[in-house]
């Protein structure tokens, strides 16, 4: 394809670098310092100048082009560019936003602004948030097929039951599938003799019932459910979500927020929230609100240096779990080094909704793994497939190393995979795969 990307940000820089290798991709930004830096970095062609500009778009070949993606940190410039590219081509346009109003008002409006699809930050980051709250120990979690598959990824600790034992051992779940370990910053394919040493994470697919069951396994002392206390620090947009969201699985949260205008509209729109007035950095404030007894807070400030330091905070007054939004994608890795037990970065998550529109062979879902290094996929399967119409053990044979097929759907039933399984056309297949195979796999698939 021909993908014409407007903003050379963190998000934009990210989907280019993930599609340089298999699409022809052309970056507007407006930076001439970051325009040059991406074209000897990447294998595009970097434009410097306006994308909501009709003479631009045409200098960057808009009349040939599949596919625009708006994904500069304005939305109204974001909403302009698409609404311009849709009015002189034919282009599939995608804009990235934060404000959820804008959402509302797409969504009641097919195709409104000139948008074919809508990302929205704040909202897609507090619900990667909610998915990892009750979940024991797990630092991700992505759903597939409508729900009826989960894919998590948990941290073996060292006092961990599953710690040290082979995942022949542990995999006493009738639907799981242990499809990776991440290892010293490798990807590792298990096999039954495979230990799981403590401090690898391990990927596993299945039903989100046995993934709780194996959440408790690995993380028994903590135990999920709508009885844990969550403490949301920041009225943000992402915090407001974060609480609203827990509200809808039934739980009562406390949200910290300073500001006393923001304070008193979120305890207006969260009935089912605690709303404290306070500076969530006043040590006196949070020992007097026993904060440290709450099972997770997570941290939602402006600021991503405020976010790590509410965090060491909380784990030093005791509290179990810590989530913090990291702005910067670079610093998510640092922070959960240094303490924070799961880094968000919205920029990552909204990458990663954008990327599933550029796979070859039409993935219907995708997740990232460790910055990029795997992806998950949820693909349907057609009479083309090397899958379909074989059993499993004789069609992997004309996929590339790095491949595990971790959950079937058809209908609404789930197939855990096993070597006598059987693929059909229509049945949807979510698959692990190593990212330097990815492209391969979906076009076999």
């Amino acid at each position: 394809m021909r993908v014409i990307i407007v903003g050379a940000g963190q998000v934009g820089s990210s989907i280019a670098a993930d599609l340089d290798d298999t699409h022809e991709v052309v970056v507007i930004e407006q930076d001439q310092a970051r325009a040059d830096e991406l074209t000897y970095s990447l294998d595009v062609l970097a434009i410097q100048g306006d994308g909501t500009a009709v003479s631009t778009l045409e200098d960057a070949g808009i009349g040939q082009a599949d596919m625009v993606i708006a994904s500069t940190d304005n939305d109204e410039t974001n909403i302009v560019v698409c609404s311009t590219a849709k009015a002189i081509s034919d282009a599939f346009t995608i804009a990235r936003i934060k404000n959820t109003e804008y959402l509302r008002t797409w969504e009641r409006s097919e195709k409104a602004f000139g948008i074919d699809f809508m990302v929205c930050t704040n909202l897609l980051s507090a619900e990667s948030i909610v998915r990892v709250v009750g979940l024991p120990a797990a630092r991700d979690v992505d759903p597939f097929a409508g729900g009826r598959v989960q894919m998590a990824e948990f941290e073996v600790g060292e006092s961990s039951p599953v710690a040290n034992q082979t995942i022949r051992e542990a995999d006493r779940y009738d639907s799981l599938t242990f499809a990776a370990i991440l290892r010293n910053g490798s990807v590792e394919i298990p096999r039954g003799e495979t230990v799981i040493n403590p401090g690898d994470r391990v990927v596993v697919i299945g039903s989100p019932k046995s993934v709780q069951g194996f959440a408790r396994d690995v993380a028994p002392k903590e135990s999920p459910g709508t009885a844990e206390e969550v403490v949301v620090v920041g009225g943000s947009e992402i915090g407001y979500h974060v609480a609203r969201l827990l509200e809808d699985r039934g739980f009562r949260p406390r949200l910290i927020e300073q500001d006393p205008d923001r304070a008193r509209e979120c305890a207006e729109e969260l009935p089912g929230t605690v709303v404290m007035e306070s500076d969530a950095t006043d040590m006196a404030f949070l020992e007097r609100e026993h904060v440290g007894e709450a099972d997770m807070v997570v941290s939602a400030l402006d600021s991503d240096e405020k976010n790590l330091l509410v965090c060491l905070l909380a784990r030093r007054l005791g509290v179990e779990r810590t989530v913090a939004v990291i702005d910067n994608t670079a610093y998510v890795e640092l922070f959960e080094t240094v303490g924070v037990d799961v880094g968000v970065s919205p920029r990552e998550v909204v990458a990663e909704e954008i990327t599933r529109f550029t796979r070859e062979g039409g993935a219907e879902n995708v997740a990232l793994i460790e910055s990029d290094k795997a992806e998950v996929l949820e693909i349907e399967i057609d009479d083309a497939s090397a899958l379909a119409g074989k059993p499993i053990q004789e069609s992997v044979g004309e996929l590339p190393q790095g491949v595990v097929i971790g959950a079937i759907t058809r209908g609404r039933e789930l197939i855990t995979p096993r070597g006598d399984t059987v693929i059909e056309a229509g049945d949807h297949v979510v698959v692990f795969v190593d990212a330097s195979v990815a492209e391969d796999v979906g076009l076999l698939l």
